[in-house]
């Protein structure tokens, strides 16, 4: 069965993401990971990269992978607006399916729609629910979120929620229900854990960006409520003229560290192998790839309560809906190893049988190669 452009290969191209490979974020990973999945299974791989040296429209390949570096003069959200713009402009002369990861633009998609493009759209989470978003920004997501959805060819929902709610907008023979993945982190090195003056055992870890949805001052506050003889050690950017970041700085004990962003993977599989346990307070949103590895790391977890994090983590977690919970959760933990290991084993065990990279790739592989398909005999 050949592609549109002649050459035998299934052809996928993937638009939303920042570029392959991955330098952070969730969707980059993944791309990452699925992209190398798919080329090596016989697929041609063509990924939308933000940014362009040359400052013109260029191609190269990584891995096998072509890369398409699309130039962008704007920054921030702007600038990501732009580069959707232009990669989807340029997309249309390219032959293949496509893959969009995200729907903040989904008026591009919809305008991919009208031209008979097949789409398969991963919907992420209620980014149009998120605190730090004003009035504008909410109506702008929320008009995309729906337009999406009118677009996509398939709609791809990471939490069995998310695809509840898709159901309301999309029939439910056009959504899909695929998590994210995870990494087996096992063995981990002890040595990055020196630099941070950490100890094995003695440390929780909190990695979320520093917003209100992810409830890191109520997980600071609950922490530094009383001497735990522990650390907990805050990952990400903290800055005091940011207010809210100010109030977390504020609220922190001296056994509460901030080493600042880390996106090396060996000390953050060290800080995940060996913490005492993991706390995890989003709010919004499907499956998290914070949380699902730290749960491939086999960490026990404390979990803010909502639908989302009680369907990941099933019985591999704590909960927690306020401060005085989260305060008591961590208590509990820190007095009972046998509950921690209880944890530490139901944790990995609902990883293994759900959020394993290669049972991820193998179901996206599926429903791609049934997506191909069917756009060759349409």
């Amino acid at each position: 069965m050949r592609s549109e452009n002649g050459d035998p290969r299934p052809r996928l191209i993937i638009l939303g993401i920042r570029g392959v490979p991955a330098a952070h974020g969730g969707f980059e990973t993944f791309a990452e990971r699925l992209s190398l999945h798919l080329q090596q299974r016989g697929w041609d791989i063509t990924v939308y990269c933000q940014g362009s040296e040359s400052g013109a429209i260029a191609c190269d390949e990584w891995a096998g992978i072509t890369r398409i570096h699309v130039p962008t003069r704007l920054g921030g959200a702007w600038g990501t607006i732009e580069f959707d713009a232009k990669a989807t402009r340029d997309v249309v002369s390219r032959p293949g399916l496509l893959l969009t990861l995200g729907y903040n633009t989904g008026f591009l998609s919809h305008w991919l729609a009208l031209r008979g493009r097949h789409n398969l759209i991963n919907m992420d989470g209620f980014e149009w629910k998120r605190a730090k978003y004003g009035a504008a920004k909410k109506a702008f997501l929320w008009i995309n979120e729906r337009l999406a959805a009118r677009a996509g060819t398939w709609l791809i929902a990471d939490h069995p929620g998310i695809a509840e709610h898709l159901s309301s907008r999309a029939p439910a023979e056009r959504i899909a229900m695929i998590p994210y993945g995870g990494d087996d982190v096992r063995d981990a090195a002890t040595a990055p854990l020196a630099a941070l003056e950490l100890e094995p055992n003695r440390y929780f870890t909190l990695i979320a960006r520093p917003e209100p949805e992810n409830s890191v001052l109520e997980i600071v506050t609950a922490f530094s409520r009383r001497l735990r003889g522990q650390k907990l050690v805050v990952l990400g950017q903290y800055h005091r003229s940011i207010p809210y970041q100010a109030r977390v700085l504020e609220a922190a004990s001296e056994e509460v560290i901030f080493p600042g962003a880390i996106y090396d993977k060996v000390i953050l599989s060290a800080l995940r192998g060996h913490n005492r346990a993991y706390l995890h307070g989003h709010t919004v949103g499907g499956t998290n790839p914070s949380l699902v590895e730290a749960m491939g790391a086999g960490s026990a977890v404390i979990a803010h309560d909502n639908r989302f994090n009680r369907w990941v983590l099933d019985e591999g977690g704590l909960f927690f809906a306020n401060i005085d919970e989260c305060d008591h959760q961590i208590t509990r933990l820190i007095e009972d190893d046998h509950l921690c290991e209880a944890l530490r084993t139901a944790s990995r065990r609902r990883w293994q049988a759900n959020f394993t990279w290669e049972r991820i790739l193998e179901q996206y592989e599926t429903l791609l190669s049934e997506a191909h398909a069917t756009m060759l005999r349409t």
